[in-house]
């Protein structure tokens, strides 16, 4: 087993399903889901399955997957909730990623506001779990 598979994240957890998630989109190499502390509600976090820490790590062919992946939820996303979209990523703690395994930020946006502060949005009973259903793929 390779360096970047013997990798243990919250994300690894999840691929596993040692921690529920509530998924938006999966395939055999890839996993999209709920962020559980989200910008905006049906903020979406997109990762490929192994467990890269950086987008440099990947070989080419899976970034361009995974961001095939990224584009056909943005615009799922776009047309379902009639927003705006904010996707972003970020490779190493310096640049703000605080999980080391490469994940995609999706962010609906209904209003304008500052893309990187965050809202303290919180989902409420089954909302979370209405957003999972309305979303998914």
């Amino acid at each position: 087993m390779d360096e970047i598979n013997k990798r243990e994240t919250l994300f690894t957890k999840i691929v596993r399903g040692d921690i529920p998630s509530f998924k938006i989109y999966e395939d055999e190499k890839h996993l999209a889901f709920l962020d559980i502390m989200p910008f905006e509600k049906g903020h979406t976090l997109v990762i490929p399955k192994k467990p890269y820490e950086t987008i440099m790590e990947m070989p080419e062919d899976e970034f361009l997957e995974l961001q095939k992946i990224v584009l056909k939820i943005a615009k799922h996303y776009e047309e379902t909730l009639h927003c705006g979209i904010n996707i972003w990523q970020n490779n190493k703690e310096i640049s703000g990623q605080e999980i080391a395994h490469v994940h995609f930020h999706i962010i609906p946006r209904k209003v304008k506001k500052n893309a990187y502060v965050k809202q303290d949005e919180k989902y409420l009973g089954n909302e979370m779990e209405n957003y999972a259903k309305k979303l998914k793929l």
